[in-house]
């Protein structure tokens, strides 16, 4: 019986210790589906070392790791230990994707972009002749079929009350920094939606009452989004996901989607300089719409969670500290902030690298809190000054009571605002010592 081990990294903090919690309050859903894909005859074990150790040593034949964003670079690390023993390894997500030369340097071999055709391939080939490809690049064209996932790998784990479900994947949009764009470039694909209700079934058949819905936009599709909130609303259940403000331009798919059960969403609104998003592409977007459009996904009775970007070339000192009141005037009970980072493989990266305007290519310093591009208008080291000073003052006590606690809505939804509450202190201790905020 074949052994496969997979190995969600975490990151390392700035004290150079590895990043831990107690409990993971918002699990993926990648080891699991895969867990469900593989043969039955597999024995699989799933490590997410945010909260479990690996060990480096275990009886295993196949070594999985799929790393978001800064993570990678403690995947390459696990990859290169395990290598140490022997051990095969395939490392996959979306930064191996966009550099899947630089990983193989560190690992045997890639799976890039969706992993529905390619996984099982990858251990169709192991168990032929014990050997993997490179590169398994293997583009799916719809979500159709996915299998129940297998909900076990995260239950037995110390998770919050939420569990995912896969509604859709990708956008239409195509901003020149983003990772999804890359991979995806600019198609958006949603699962049927009896599929999604399968899933949503299987999540309350364990007792859950919340889900979150695990979507680049799931907005990209309305007409999806109303089918999906319609056939959610009789389970009384609640739900999160993300999506861009364009859902409150409608009065009507706003509300039934509030009605539905969703009281969270999170909003990637960027930044309050329109020069900034047009010139990343992202002009659809609308700075003169932001404070409108998250009233009103307040007054629906949804928390939203905001990230934007600093250090744009629209952004100047004066526009960071404007950031600061925004954040205060629509009281936006979780904000995070991001400096723009040309990560490799986007458009983005491209494009500074073309003009020189790349400080280094020492890409464990792309982390999303050093500037590591040369901005318009801003000196960098000044940038990445104001980004600290920028959490600090979003994260004092006083503008996260006047967020949350005092928050107008907080009112009608007490449980939400405490949640908010909570989610700000955690956050607090991070920046405090000046560390960005990890997902809750």
């Amino acid at each position: 019986m074949p052994r496969l081990l997979l190995i969600q990294p975490t990151q390392y903090g700035v004290d150079g210790k590895l990043c831990k919690q107690r409990r993971i309050y918002l699990p993926g859903l990648v080891f699991p589906l895969l867990a469900a894909m593989a043969p039955k005859h597999w024995n699989i074990d799933v490590k997410l070392e945010v909260v479990d150790d690996i060990d480096f040593d275990a009886d295993v034949d196949l070594v999985g790791i799929g790393a978001m964003g800064y993570a990678i670079y403690r995947g390459v690390e696990i990859a290169k230990e395990f290598r140490k023993r022997g051990k095969l390894t395939f490392m996959g997500g979306y930064m191996a994707s966009l550099v899947p030369q630089e990983v193989l340097k560190h690992a045997d071999s890639v799976v890039i972009g969706d992993a529905e055709r390619s996984f099982p391939a990858l251990l169709a080939d192991y168990e032929r002749d014990g050997k993997l490809k490179p590169i398994y690049d293997m583009p799916v064209d719809d979500l159709d079929g996915l299998p129940v996932p297998r909900y076990d790998y995260l239950t037995r784990k110390p998770i919050g009350t939420m569990l995912p479900v896969q509604a859709g994947r990708g956008c239409p949009h195509r901003c020149s920094f983003c990772s999804i764009a890359c991979i995806y470039k600019g198609r958006y694909m949603a699962r049927p939606v009896d599929d999604v209700m399968r899933d949503i079934h299987a999540v309350r058949a364990l007792g859950y009452k919340s889900f979150y819905l695990l979507d680049d936009n799931i907005v990209s599709n309305p007409r999806f989004l109303e089918e999906l909130g319609r056939r959610i609303a009789p389970l009384r259940m609640t739900w999160a996901s993300q999506c861009s403000l364009r859902l409150a331009r409608s009065s009507r798919l706003l509300d039934l989607v509030a009605k539905s059960g969703c009281n969270m969403m999170s909003f990637g609104i960027e930044s309050i300089t329109q020069e900034g998003l047009d010139r990343l592409n992202k002009a659809w977007v609308r700075v003169d719409e932001h404070e409108e459009l998250l009233g009103r996904i307040q007054e629906a009775g949804i928390l939203p969670s905001t990230e934007m970007i600093l250090g744009t070339d629209g952004d100047t000192e004066e526009s960071i500290r404007e950031t600061a009141a925004f954040i205060e005037r629509a009281r936006i009970p979780i904000p995070r902030f991001y400096i723009l980072t040309p990560m490799p493989g986007t458009e983005l990266y491209d494009q500074m690298k073309r003009d020189g305007r790349l400080l280094t290519e020492d890409h464990r310093r792309y982390n999303g809190s050093e500037c590591v591009h040369r901005p318009e208008k801003i000196a960098p080291e000044r940038l990445t000054e104001l980004y600290w000073w920028l959490y600090r003052k979003v994260f004092s006590r006083r503008s996260i009571l006047r967020r949350t606690v005092l928050n107008p809505w907080f009112a009608r939804r007490p449980q939400l605002g405490l949640f908010s509450l909570a989610v700000n202190l955690h956050y607090r201790k991070y920046v405090m010592k000046r560390v960005p905020p990890n997902i809750f």
